[in-house]
């Protein structure tokens, strides 16, 4: 996934922005450029500096940052407290009632020691406390 995606992701459920990022893998392809007609190329938040756009200040990172995919994470609604995997890339922002129980557990489980309780133990639509 691409770290500019976060600047036009939001909750499915309650619309909240930003959604928490927590990268767990990141893949480098240096030979990647852009010509950006302006910087910073995000509008609203710069997930490769972790800051709304407005608290940015000098050189934001855009050609550093097009250089760089999450392979492996999760992103996290603040206000509902919904996970969502970020698998090969891809971020699956999937309803509830479309998501696969086992496989959500098996990720958590996978990551359980790199992410914050609040996925693995508070997280919706499950977690590994209520199994």
């Amino acid at each position: 996934m691409k770290y500019r995606l976060m600047d036009l992701l939001a909750c499915p459920y309650d619309k909240a922005f930003p959604l928490e990022l927590y990268v767990l893998e990141v893949r480098k392809y240096p030979e990647r450029t852009v010509a950006y007609k302006k910087k910073p190329a995000c509008e609203l938040y710069c997930a490769f500096r972790g800051k709304r756009v407005e608290e940015l200040q000098g050189d934001p990172g855009c050609d550093e940052c097009i250089k760089y995919e999450v392979a492996e994470g999760v992103l996290r609604c603040p206000q509902c407290g919904r996970w969502y995997p970020i698998i090969d890339e891809i971020p699956i922002l999937l309803p509830d009632e479309m998501r696969k129980k086992e496989e959500d557990l098996g990720f958590l489980t996978k990551y359980r020691d790199r992410l914050p309780k609040e996925v693995v133990e508070e997280g919706k639509p499950w977690n590994l406390k209520e199994g």
